[in-house]
């Protein structure tokens, strides 16, 4: 891990009044940036929306990195939809996965006397002050306490207390970015509202890192650190430091096949385990939650966001991905009424065409589950996988909320799988952990 270098925030907005005032200024600078687009357009009527994006992305993320918490963490998880938003907003979002602006010295201090009545060098027999990570909701620092190598991680303040104000004042630009319905729109905020308070709660995330861990414990190649909950609080955690490289700066050393192929499986098997085992899910499967180490495995550093699977999501969700559920029309939309992707009042013709699209949309996201070895970094999967996102992200009868709430994490932490395994370009074998679905009639 190489220190943070990026500028440090020596305050973050609070109170409602200061955070909203942020989103306003951020309104009136897009606001701004569309005058120059559109006066810009009365000369060049040919001009695409790229340099817009450009600086709308810009202007946006510089507001949401000053704000950290909820409206960051939006901004980080459309990043990794590359259906949903313009090239020039997943790069710039893409940031928050590794490298947002950390806080400043003195704001730590006051954390830690805030929570443990001590300042940190009180607490550990070393603690480095400027931090090696700061990212949506918190930022972690190096420590070391009776020889033994901390990560220190600690939430910024007010995050916790300003997730559901920040929802709301991030609507306005979620309608504009993400082109949902009102309905979807208030569906998707609410889940995201639910999983952000979780992983708020830094005593609960200590809790299910070790029960996740101690869970995963024999899955081959993968490893976790341990916690420390008398050094942990509601807005601090501690735990073993995993020595290891992101993914991006693992894949600049060039490793071998083998070793990517290694490292993707033990990947697929953390995550297939869990939904399969365990009913419930790492749902952050952003590439800065994860280190390898020298010894090529796998470190899983955070378990801040779970998603817990019930029963009348999974059975009738994963019965469409490795049954032959398929092969019968009136059973699979069936299954697709059960997970609301088809509703009470659809008409014939919009019955017919949403099972159209839904089977190809299943079909092709199931591709690694009917086979019993998957490569990858095959390409024309992913050109076609994410071409049909975006055709039918342009589709009118999209713009409607369609599937069960469960979707939001469940895709996203399924995409942010494959986005990784993509990027990887590993070949892993994907029978090991197969889905349950023998209740399914």
């Amino acid at each position: 891990m190489s220190d943070n270098t990026s500028k440090e925030q020596n305050s973050i907005p609070t109170s409602k009044v200061e955070r909203s005032a942020k989103f306003v200024k951020t309104g009136f600078k897009i606001g701004g940036n569309y005058i120059k687009h559109y006066s810009k357009k009365l000369f060049n009527p040919e001009m695409d929306k790229s340099e817009l994006n450009e600086d709308n992305a810009t202007d946006i993320y510089q507001s949401l990195s000053e704000l950290k918490g909820s409206a960051l963490k939006v901004a980080q998880m459309l990043s990794m939809d590359k259906n949903l938003l313009p090239q020039a907003y997943v790069d710039k979002f893409t940031q928050s996965q590794y490298n947002a602006p950390p806080l400043s010295g003195p704001l730590i201090v006051q954390t830690f006397k805030k929570y443990f009545g001590k300042n940190p060098e009180q607490i550990y027999d070393k603690f480095n002050i400027r931090s090696t990570n700061a990212a949506s909701i918190g930022q972690v620092h190096q420590a070391e306490l009776k020889g033994k190598k901390l990560a220190v991680k600690i939430q910024y303040p007010g995050v916790g207390d300003s997730i559901s104000s920040d929802l709301k004042l991030i609507k306005p630009f979620a309608f504009r970015m993400l082109g949902m319905s009102e309905k979807e729109l208030n569906i998707y905020m609410m889940e995201v509202e639910e999983r952000l308070l979780e992983e708020t709660d830094y005593e609960l995330e200590v809790r299910r890192s070790i029960e996740f861990s101690e869970a995963c414990a024999n899955l081959a190649n993968v490893v976790f650190p341990k916690y420390y909950p008398e050094l942990s609080s509601k807005r601090i955690i501690t735990m073993d430091w995993l020595e290891g490289k992101h993914l991006r700066e693992f894949l600049a050393t060039n490793p071998s096949q083998q070793l990517r192929d290694q490292i993707g499986q033990a990947l697929w098997d953390f995550y297939n385990f869990q939904q399969h085992e365990l009913r419930a899910v790492h749902a952050d499967p952003h590439p800065g939650n994860f280190m390898i180490t020298a010894d090529g495995k796998l470190g899983v550093i955070d378990f801040g966001c779970i998603k817990v699977m019930p029963d009348d999501f999974y059975y009738p969700f994963f019965a469409l991905t490795s049954t032959d559920l398929f092969d019968s029309k009136e059973d699979t939309i069936a299954a697709f009424r059960k997970l609301e992707m088809i509703l009470p009042n659809d008409t014939p013709a919009q019955v017919d065409f949403f099972y159209t699209m839904f089977r190809q949309m299943i079909g092709l996201f199931a591709k690694p589950y009917i086979t019993n070895e998957f490569d990858f970094g095959e390409k024309a999967f992913f050109d076609e996988l994410f071409g049909f996102g975006e055709r039918i992200s342009k589709m009118p009868e999209f713009k409607q909320a369609r599937g069960v709430k469960h979707f939001i994490y469940v895709n996203r932490t399924n995409f942010g799988l494959y986005n990784i395994l993509h990027e990887l370009k590993a070949k892993v074998k994907t029978d090991t952990y197969k889905p349950h679905v023998e209740a399914v009639a």
